[in-house]
């Protein structure tokens, strides 16, 4: 049976047994009836996935020295979560039959020169606004001025359109 605990410091931690081993994960969070409702919530999700073997460490505690564990899990969350060439890949093939041909040629150069090199061996979950942003400043940086931010704009479209895709499609709560 999990439980949801106090640690000495007063923060919340998740006290559980998988695979027949005990585990404590730590939280950042205080001592409070909303947190401890919120986690409540978290433990009992936790819970059922445990009983029905659906339960995937690292996606509730990426941070965790344990997740490491179970690199099984790993290899099925990547088979979730698509590394960023593939579905890319994907995308393109499935959206250029509605594209004019000249439109599919500026895609495929969008991804052959700065999208696949840059996010390509990235699994899509792992992409982050931040990772965006230091894209678009290298791809500033790189061209010296010779891109105008219309163009560089371009890129950033063209990368949420495959970002949306992969999120319809892979992460959609039904």
């Amino acid at each position: 049976m999990a439980s949801l605990r106090v640690h000495n410091n007063g923060k919340l931690f998740f006290d559980f047994r998988y695979q027949g081993v005990r585990y404590r994960e730590f939280t950042s969070l205080e001592d409070t009836p909303a947190n401890r409702r919120k986690l409540q919530k978290i433990l009992k999700r936790m819970e059922a996935e445990i009983a029905l073997g659906q339960f995937d460490y690292a996606y509730y505690f990426p941070n965790s020295k344990n997740a490491a564990r179970f690199p099984e899990q790993d290899r099925q969350r990547r088979g979730l979560h698509p590394l960023f060439k593939d579905f890319a890949e994907t995308w393109f093939e499935e959206f250029k039959v509605g594209w004019r041909d000249s439109t599919a040629e500026v895609y495929r150069r969008y991804l052959d020169q700065r999208l696949i090199p840059w996010f390509g061996d990235k699994v899509v979950s792992d992409i982050t606004k931040a990772d965006i942003l230091r894209f678009r400043a290298n791809i500033a940086k790189q061209s010296r001025g010779k891109l105008k931010a219309k163009t560089i704009n371009k890129y950033i479209k063209c990368l949420n359109m495959i970002l949306s895709e992969v999120a319809d499609r892979h992460w959609r709560m039904n």
